[in-house]
């Protein structure tokens, strides 16, 4: 005789519980503790642009922009800063990325022939690594407007000096950022060429960069980018382009000139970003 099964007893739902809600909170409860000091001492106060006084003044200061400036004298002008910030922003990252690649090439321990093993060579390496981290320090620890600020007096005003000062910070920003991009990948079959005797230039371009070019690629892209707004804003202390071109219609309190002025830099971060994207594509 078959036994009839008991009927089934309805489930209790289990209590689902975060194991490490403990510790998220007490992190939690840390960074606030110590994001609310250093925005006391920034004096972050959003709620003035709120009230009255301030909406005003905003609203004043946003109706001048409208409608942008479109006279035939001016868009010469704009299509000219355009072209100078285009050319300070890409000479400025072809010269940081000359200054970058061989200094991260000395900086990525990946790269290391005295890891593998002792051989002759081993204490000039191991002086070299440090000796290029410190020169990519130093490189990025200047930001480039300040660059810029002295260039300008070397050199005179013109996009000349925003070319330089991008050059020697985006340089040394690049050659760290590819050093970390190059060791965070997969670094075996890098080891595996310096194993079997390749040199380091050999096991950089057919062991690591393989597997990171996307992350290069577009992290210098990405760069361009900033190099666009960098020569912008450098553009305010005499190296040219849309910056300088900015500075004299605000000091005009020519609304439509900035705010054409304004658009015309919105196309080319789009710009940026069409191409970070296309290039993602084509190392795929």
């Amino acid at each position: 005789m078959t036994p009839v099964p008991h009927a089934a007893q309805p489930s209790r739902p289990v209590a689902l519980r975060d194991p490490a809600w403990r510790s998220r909170c007490l992190w939690t409860v840390a960074a606030l503790a110590i994001a609310w000091p250093m925005l006391v001492l920034a004096e972050f106060r959003p709620w003035v642009l709120f009230d009255g006084q301030g909406l005003q003044a905003m609203q004043g200061f946003l109706l001048g922009f409208w409608p942008p400036a479109t006279d035939a004298a001016f868009g010469t002008l704009l299509l000219r800063a355009t072209l100078e910030t285009l050319a300070m922003a890409t000479a400025g990252t072809f010269l940081a990325f000359l200054v970058a690649a061989p200094l991260a090439l000395a900086a990525t321990r990946a790269l290391s022939i005295s890891r593998i093993g002792p051989g002759p060579g081993a204490l000039r390496a191991a002086a070299l690594r440090p000796v290029a981290r410190l020169v990519l320090m130093v490189l990025r620890a200047v930001p480039e407007i300040v660059w810029a600020l002295v260039l300008v007096r070397a050199l005179g005003l013109g996009p000349g000096a925003g070319v330089l000062a991008i050059a020697i910070a985006y340089g040394g920003m690049l050659g760290k950022v590819y050093s970390e991009i190059l060791e965070s990948g997969d670094t075996r079959p890098a080891r595996a060429l310096l194993e079997a005797g390749s040199g380091r230039l050999a096991a950089l371009c057919y062991g690591l960069v393989p597997g990171a070019a996307q992350e290069l690629a577009s992290y210098t892209v990405y760069r361009w980018e900033c190099a666009v707004r960098a020569s912008v804003v450098m553009g305010f202390v005499g190296a040219g382009g849309l910056g300088q071109l900015m500075d004299q219609s605000m000091k005009m309190l020519n609304g439509g000139e900035a705010s054409a002025i304004l658009l015309t830099f919105l196309a080319l971060v789009l710009l940026a970003d069409a191409m970070s994207a296309l290039l993602r594509r084509m190392l795929a």
